[in-house]
């Protein structure tokens, strides 16, 4: 399955994957004035629907729709970390977008609707949009089958022509067991990362859904795949639109790439 680009439509919006960081991000000197950068050139969105590698829940959930207290599912950080707020409004007739669109081919949806936004959520939208003046809705990822993820990317695709800038918040590498007293870019890192950017440039979908065996060191960029498995929600939404490495990098170690589409 190659894709190839086509242009997007006219008032469409992007579909995003991006690493997402720790929340010691916030104090790296080049990452938030890139994600921030990024933002600016964006069309500014509606609302934001936020699929986090941090919430695996089946089926489907979705979070609050009301502004909730953030998720700080994290431990060990300086107290600070803890005191970051990102009070943006809830998403209610996004969420009710959701429940029409998946209903038709009777996926079923779950409401948890006192969970907030966890860091794979707010760490970047505190950079990237930092008013918190648009609304946001996450929802969980209810499988780590990259196909299953990738077709439910297709059926939320139609909210892009509604101002809905669907993110995908992963890692591009992410093994921090391995990271253990080492120091620059491991090796795995660096081959993962260098094979996902050649695999979306070619357009080689099949490559990148079988990822664990076609990549090199794929199990040891990924011991476990929810960090990159946002990635094939933002593949879904995407269809065939071009896509363009915004970020790349590292980060303690970890591919930090992040990819636009449309």
């Amino acid at each position: 399955m190659h894709h190839t680009a086509e242009p997007s439509a006219p008032d469409r919006m992007p579909a995003l994957y991006l690493s997402h960081g720790a929340p010691p991000l916030a104090d790296d000197p080049v990452w938030p004035g890139q994600l921030a950068a990024w933002a600016a050139g964006l069309p500014r969105p509606k609302v934001i629907l936020m699929v986090s590698a941090h919430w695996e829940e089946a089926p489907l959930a979705l979070g609050a729709t009301h502004t909730a207290p953030l998720v700080y599912d994290f431990w060990g950080f300086p107290e600070h970390y803890y005191r970051v707020r990102y009070e943006a409004p809830g998403a209610p007739q996004l969420a009710e977008s959701v429940r029409k669109l998946l209903r038709a081919p009777g996926t079923p949806v779950q409401d948890i609707p006192d969970r907030g936004l966890d860091h794979g959520a707010y760490v970047p939208l505190v950079e990237m949009f930092p008013e918190a003046d648009i609304p946001v809705l996450q929802v969980s990822l209810p499988t780590l089958d990259p196909a299953r993820l990738m077709e439910l990317g297709r059926r939320l695709a139609p909210l892009r022509d509604e101002g809905v800038l669907i993110v995908g918040s992963g890692f591009f590498t992410h093994n921090l067991a391995a990271l253990r007293h080492r120091e620059g870019v491991p090796g795995w890192s660096a081959e993962f990362d260098d094979w996902g950017r050649a695999a979306l440039d070619a357009g080689d979908w099949d490559a990148l859904l079988d990822f664990e065996t076609k990549a090199p060191a794929g199990k040891l960029a990924h011991p476990r795949t929810e960090h990159f498995a946002p990635l094939f929600v933002t593949l879904g939404a995407a269809g065939a639109d071009a896509h363009k490495s915004v970020i790349d990098g590292f980060w303690m170690g970890l591919a930090k790439r992040s990819v636009q589409f449309g």
